[in-house]
């Protein structure tokens, strides 16, 4: 069931991350995912070195160190897949 979590939280926090980031965004939806839980494991593991893992009540500062992560990965993730795409159709 972890995965299942895994897949809706980065579902979630790509879409955020492009909704942020100003402009077109042209990476497909899988890969928004994937960069999105890319995001979540980064910002989880931020949180963990600057102590802010496990709070009580909600983990405000988990979240936002997600999300950070989440929309610099997108924003580079988009690039890359733009670059990967006209090379692609220049061979």
């Amino acid at each position: 069931m972890g995965w299942l979590w895994a897949i809706i939280v980065g579902f979630a926090l790509g879409l955020i991350a492009k909704a942020i980031i100003p402009g077109k965004q042209h990476i497909p939806l899988w890969l928004t995912t994937i960069l999105g839980m890319l995001g979540a494991i980064g910002g989880n593991a931020v949180a963990r070195a600057a102590g802010v893992d496990a709070t009580s009540g909600i983990d405000w500062w988990r979240h936002v160190f997600q999300l950070v992560a989440a929309v610099a990965l997108v924003a580079i993730g988009d690039r890359s897949y733009l670059a990967y795409k006209g090379r692609q159709r220049r061979a």
